[in-house]
């Protein structure tokens, strides 16, 4: 088990790494500095799961596209997530659900901004 949790952590820190250094380029850069802040922005709450979180979002089109295509990049850069998309019945909220392994639950607190939810 500690080896799967030196695998996250150290693709969590390469990613860190290439966000904050400027290295990433095209798809990469949106990804990172437009579409995963405007989803922490619109996120509108958050429920703990026992392998990681759930994220609830409007369920509105333009918030749908900018899921679809953040998740698309994010499965590319960290291999490790499970993640699904689901909308409630009757209108109701859309939600982004992200578990996994022993370990990735503690990636995806830090990297989401889950102490800081609303």
């Amino acid at each position: 088990m500690g080896n799967v949790r030196s695998f996250i952590a150290n693709r969590a820190r390469d990613a860190f790494r290439l966000q904050r250094t400027g290295v990433v380029t095209g798809g990469k850069k949106r990804h990172f500095e437009e579409l995963g802040p405007a989803l922490l922005q619109l996120k509108k709450s958050t429920r703990e799961l026992p392998d990681g979180y759930e994220f609830e979002l409007p369920a509105d089109n333009r918030t749908y596209q900018l899921l679809t295509e953040w998740a698309f990049q994010e499965r590319l850069c960290c291999p490790f997530l499970d993640i699904g998309l689901r909308f409630d019945r009757e209108s109701g909220p859309l939600w982004l659900r992200l578990t996994g392994r022993p370990g990735t639950k503690q990636f995806i607190k830090e990297e989401f901004e889950v102490a800081n939810s609303r």
